[in-house]
């Protein structure tokens, strides 16, 4: 059975939480200047909202999303055929040891508040958290 990089259970280490979070803000800065020359992410606003670095830090998953969350699949897709550029600029940048491989996704977290706060205004939880 292969095993996770993605620590899920213990939580992530500081070493880990500490460069997804440079890698984090560095593709913001990148993003923000317009640095890359891609049709697709021309005039387009791009929140990079968390980096999830695996423990030997070669993989890193980078949760996306464009403002007003509209075209997020051709962002992703955008984001995805300049991820060698985007390496080479935070290898750069950070003078890591290994470029890590980028994963762009979408980030559903927004979604998943939105969801959270439709179930908390239900009437049945609204009365239960009443009682309280």
């Amino acid at each position: 059975m292969v095993k996770n990089n993605f620590q899920e259970g213990a939580g992530r280490s500081q070493r880990q939480l500490r460069v997804g979070e440079l890698i984090r803000r560095t593709l913001a800065d990148v993003l923000m200047r317009g640095d890359l020359h891609d049709p697709d992410l021309a005039h387009i606003s791009v929140t990079v909202g968390e980096v999830r670095v695996t423990k030997d830090l070669r993989e890193a998953v980078v949760f996306v999303l464009p403002l007003g969350g509209v075209n997020t699949d051709l962002v992703v897709e955008a984001l995805t055929r300049n991820k060698g550029e985007l390496r080479r600029v935070i290898t750069k940048t950070m003078k890591l040891r290994y470029s890590p491989d980028l994963k762009f996704l979408a980030d559903r977290s927004f979604d998943q508040m939105d969801e959270t706060n439709r179930l908390l205004d239900l009437e049945n939880v609204r009365r239960d958290l009443d009682k309280e």
